[in-house]
């Protein structure tokens, strides 16, 4: 918050200050300027609120807290009392400044991912030449140069040059990340390291970073369902404080024998004691705080009612690829023949001529291996739906399916352990005989356990829904303790299945990123995106986690609950302060100062504590991966017994 900033919240207070001040003087050197001094104070302090609340009882048929502060005041010095009417529109004005300034804060949060976008980048044409140019002049395809200390302009794929890149404004995590050619760096991101070149893949419109802003600015104009609840109650709350503020006057004026101008000054400090002020401001600026906290966090919910509602989950379901696994197969064992020396470079041969996304995961396994020359000259032939053959020192070699009479007893023994583990297995033979094979698995994510336990342990049903063949479902499902299990499933099965769920248990959460998960995350109440998922799916969700960490969820649900229980808080402390405050109105010994104090005083630090949530949540542990080659094998021996 600038200094510029905080002068315009604050210069009318100062101003109503000096004025308040001046007349006190005034009034005891028994000035007869005293009550217009009084009368400027209040009009500087308090005119702007006032016709701001006449302006919403015009336009939108609503009355405020303001109006009352304004009747109060008023109604003070219709009976003299104008150094008090003073004293209640300083008071109000300053808190009014206070709540702007510390909500100023919370959205001066967002500021400052703006902050971080750069707003030009230096292109490197063709020639090799540098110009420095406006960022939204870039195009898809141009060269970008990033120096050290410099942010990402733009997403893209790095050409040349490796380095350390600080992601923390993007996806929360503190720790910098290495990134090297053709790696993807994000606009947003801070290179810690060397220089690097990397080519544009998305224009300034498209970055993940400026969606995230978009969705975040979204969020805030947004209110919660408790906010929303809020502000429905004040309008009647007002109401009924007008109606019955008259005849309380009269029922003490003529009820209880008090002198007119006790029973009116009674009624004044009822109008400003009585109103919401705290509890009106008990959910939004903590929604707005959580909000923020949880975009620093990489968690960024489209509305505050998203947010609101996390904490009241009672069901929550995974898509399988890509979410709470890899979405990658993986080489998960192999065997070889060990009277064919030459078989694994025959594989790698074989698959660095294949597309096929196998191809890549048994590449990825064997970087060890080296192919001699007289291997990488042999001609490869890719059968469509068999695999790859080739021919070398008069046997025939092929990688692909395999029929069960080939295998020995113990590859088919090995073959059914894999299967039932719902694995893939590839089979590498020279002429009839099996000489090797390879078992591929798309692996969970090491913190999907992690996860599934946390919500267990909330007393959260968890579900696993994926399109995938049931017996690789059964695997994954197993492996995490999922507690239901749905395989096969359509986008539409998908869709109709969280429709059931939502109606079996309230509030559900569907997670997931493929274009196949988009109608099922529309029907959940609340519809979570893995950052790196498809377009269409960030664009339906209602939740879109900026990193694939599904730990990440863990914090949305944990920032929701706090948010819950600090509403809650500000709820019961504003109204226990209502309730004292109108009890010591009528035993006579609370003047009008000291109401506005202790109602305005309530009002900061209902603020004040939603502000807590400013703090990010800690961050959690990374799951620990060591443990899965155990846990696999361990899953083996059992379908293997």
């Amino acid at each position: 918050m600038t200094q510029m900033q905080a002068k315009k919240f604050f210069s009318a207070p100062l101003l109503c200050f000096l004025l308040l001040l001046i007349g006190v003087l005034a009034e005891s050197w028994s000035s007869a300027a005293a009550p217009f001094l009084f009368i400027a104070a209040m009009l500087v302090g308090g005119t702007k609120r006032t016709l701001a609340g006449l302006e919403e009882l015009l336009q939108d048929r609503k009355l405020n807290v303001d109006l009352l502060m304004a009747l109060a005041a008023i109604g003070a010095g219709i009976i003299g009392h104008w150094r008090e009417g003073a004293v209640l529109t300083f008071i109000f004005c300053l808190s009014g400044a206070l709540e702007a300034y510390t909500l100023g804060k919370s959205r001066n949060e967002i500021q400052k991912l703006l902050k971080l976008q750069p707003q030009s980048a230096v292109k490197v044409a063709a020639t090799g030449e540098t110009s420095e140019v406006p960022v939204e002049l870039l195009k898809v395809g141009d060269q970008v140069l990033v120096a050290k200390g410099q942010q990402v302009p733009l997403d893209g794929f790095i050409l040349r040059g490796s380095s350390l890149l600080d992601e923390a404004a993007l996806t929360g995590e503190p720790l910098p990340v290495e990134k090297s050619v053709d790696d993807e760096i994000l606009a947003g991101s801070l290179n810690l390291g060397e220089n690097l070149l990397f080519r544009v893949e998305r224009t300034s419109k498209e970055t993940r970073f400026a969606k995230i802003l978009t969705l975040v600015e979204q969020a805030q104009s947004e209110p919660s369902q408790t906010a929303t609840m809020i502000e429905k109650i004040e309008n009647i709350y007002v109401k009924a404080v007008l109606l019955l503020t008259p005849l309380i006057i009269l029922g003490l004026w003529q009820g209880a024998g008090w002198t007119f101008e006790e029973s009116f000054y009674r009624g004044m400090v009822l109008l400003v004691v009585a109103s919401p002020c705290a509890l009106v401001a008990a959910a939004t600026p903590a929604t707005l705080a959580a909000l923020s906290s949880g975009a620093k966090s990489g968690v960024l919910f489209k509305g505050g009612r998203y947010l609101d509602n996390f904490s009241a989950l009672q069901a929550i379901t995974f898509d399988k690829t890509g979410t709470l696994t890899h979405g990658k197969p993986r080489v998960t064992d192999h065997e070889f023949s060990t009277a064919e020396p030459e078989a694994a470079a025959i594989l790698i041969h074989l698959e660095q001529h294949s597309a096929h996304p196998l191809a890549l995961a048994i590449l990825n396994a064997f970087p060890e291996v080296e192919v001699p020359e007289e291997i990488q000259q042999l001609a490869v032939k890719e059968v469509a739906g068999r695999g790859l053959d080739l021919d070398y020192q008069n046997a025939h070699w092929h990688i692909g399916k395999s029929d069960f009479r080939y295998l020995d007893p113990e590859q088919t023994r090995l073959t059914k352990v894999w299967q039932r583990a719902g694995k893939t297995v590839a089979y590498l033979m020279k002429d009839e005989t099996v000489v090797g094979m390879i078992a591929l698995l798309d692996t969970e994510k090491p913190e999907a356990a992690q996860t599934i336990r946390y919500f267990q342990k909330q007393k959260i049903h968890t579900m696993l829904l994926t399109g995938d063949n049931p017996l690789t479902a059964e695997t994954i499902g197993r492996a995490l303790a999922i507690d239901e299990i749905k395989a096969s499933a359509t986008p539409q099965t998908k869709a109709e299945l969280i429709l059931a769920q939502k109606e079996q248990y309230g509030t559900n959460a569907m997670i997931g990123d493929g274009i196949n998960d988009a109608p099922a995350l529309a029907n959940a109440a609340i519809g979570i995106a893995m950052g790196e998922g498809t377009d269409i799916a960030i664009d339906v969700a209602d939740v879109v986690l900026m990193k694939n960490d599904l730990r990440k969820l863990i914090t949305a649900h944990q920032l929701s609950q706090r948010l819950r229980r600090i509403i809650m808080q500000n709820i019961i402390f504003s109204l226990a302060v209502i309730l004292l405050l109108v009890i010591a109105n009528f035993t006579q010994w609370l003047s009008l100062p000291l109401g506005v104090i202790g109602h305005e005083g309530s009002t900061l630090l209902v603020i004040l504590n939603g502000l807590r949530l400013l703090r990010p949540p800690k961050l959690l542990p990374a799951a620990s991966s060591a443990a899965a080659p155990e846990s696999k094998k361990t899953r083996e021996e059992e379908l293997s017994a």
